[in-house]
């Protein structure tokens, strides 16, 4: 039986292309090698493919290293002597020489694993382009990739469906300039501070900022749209931050949830679970796996994710993110359609707990997208 040949896609040009490229090799790490050959394609922060190491201690040398604003602004460039192109109608990637003098067939692709955070990459784009060239992936299709990505798009859905999330303000960067007074208006009759600002399209809380006063609100809205021009302020919730892993496929049988994890934290500056604790260590953080949930509200929860996985049209995985109150009222935060996805990444764990470990997780994952009708998204 021959292999399967997987394209595993990793970097990008998102400021989470560090964050990618540990996932990836975390990927490479755990793959059963005697079933599928393995081809790592790396995006540069340009936008430019090129082939990876195909080991994951080279791949992801560099990964987790960078401030948020050193992700943020980055412009280092990444050099290789050949750049890769995907052929659109034969499914093959070409190599092709820096001077364009000499191609190369590194044959045909069976199916790819965009291991991408962010925007051009988890947000619909990769996806489009798969689609078109008829090349099956791991993951949600254009849609629900797209607007999971967008927090405003996110909330549309969320209410449409009569699932629970966070009060919030609309605050684009025309907006702002043009009628500051009216979106400080609207947070304090809607909201209530703390209030949190965040760029709607963006991901592992890149340009978000703790609000606890209006005084603050313009510079954290700047922080905001240096990333994204459009900005969500939202109401700072007292609760606990439960995440819910959904595994699924495009047919009739409904998505499962993994068992509820949730990220405790120590000591944190920042007063949330910030881009540099997340991947840079800077505070004391606690896993609890399965989370210390009631099981009635526990298996509440998983429904809801459940309910937002096919609200959306996922496909394959995501994870949901939810608030929960002293009072046991439930919150949806975000829902993330390529979470972080290294060994020790909640999505995993989650998945490993409920009885499904790793490498396993990956083969259903491909399976998934394999099985999947082309065009069907």
């Amino acid at each position: 039986m021959s292999k399967i040949r997987l394209a595993l896609i990793c970097g990008g040009m998102s400021p989470e292309h560090s964050v990618s490229l540990v996932s990836a090799a975390s990927v490479m790490s755990a793959i059963d090698r005697e079933r599928y050959e393995i081809i790592p394609i790396k995006i540069t922060r340009e936008g430019a493919w090129i082939s990876a190491p195909n080991n994951p201690e080279e791949l992801s040398r560099g990964g987790f290293d960078e401030t948020e604003e050193q992700a943020t602004h980055s412009g280092s460039a990444d050099v290789s002597p050949a750049q890769l192109v995907l052929g659109m109608a034969d499914r093959h990637l070409y190599e092709i020489s820096s001077d364009g003098s000499a191609i190369k067939d590194l044959g045909q692709i069976d199916v790819v694993f965009p291991v991408l955070h962010g925007p051009f990459g988890e947000d619909g784009t990769i996806q489009g382009m798969l689609d078109m060239a008829q090349i099956p992936y791991v993951g949600c299709g254009v849609v629900a990739s797209g607007t999971a990505m967008d927090k405003h798009m996110m909330k549309i859905i969320l209410d449409e469906a009569g699932i629970p999330n966070v009060p919030y303000v609309l605050a684009t960067a025309q907006r702002w300039s043009e009628a500051p007074e009216q979106i400080v208006e609207e947070v304090r009759e809607k909201l209530a501070y703390p209030v949190f600002v965040k760029p709607a399209r963006a991901g592992s809380s890149i340009g978000v900022t703790k609000v606890s006063s209006e005084a603050e609100l313009g510079a954290a809205l700047a922080k905001a749209h240096s990333v994204d021009p459009k900005a969500l302020i939202e109401t700072g919730i007292d609760g606990r931050e439960i995440e819910c892993a959904v595994l699924g496929g495009h047919g009739s049988e409904r998505a499962r949830a993994a068992v509820l994890g949730e990220i405790r934290l120590g000591s944190n500056d920042a007063g949330f679970y910030d881009y540099n604790n997340k991947y840079l260590g800077t505070a004391e953080l606690h896993l609890d796996i399965p989370a210390n949930v009631e099981e009635e509200t526990a298996q509440k929860m998983r429904n809801l994710a459940v309910d937002v996985f096919e609200a959306f049209g996922c496909e394959g995985l995501t994870r949901v993110d939810f608030f929960l109150t002293p009072d046991g009222q439930i919150y949806v935060n975000e829902q993330n359609t390529m979470p972080g996805f290294t060994a020790v990444s909640m999505y995993p764990k989650m998945w490993e707990a409920a009885g499904l470990p790793y490498s396993q997780l990956i083969d259903e994952l491909v399976s998934l997208a394999l099985e999947r009708p082309l065009g069907v998204r």
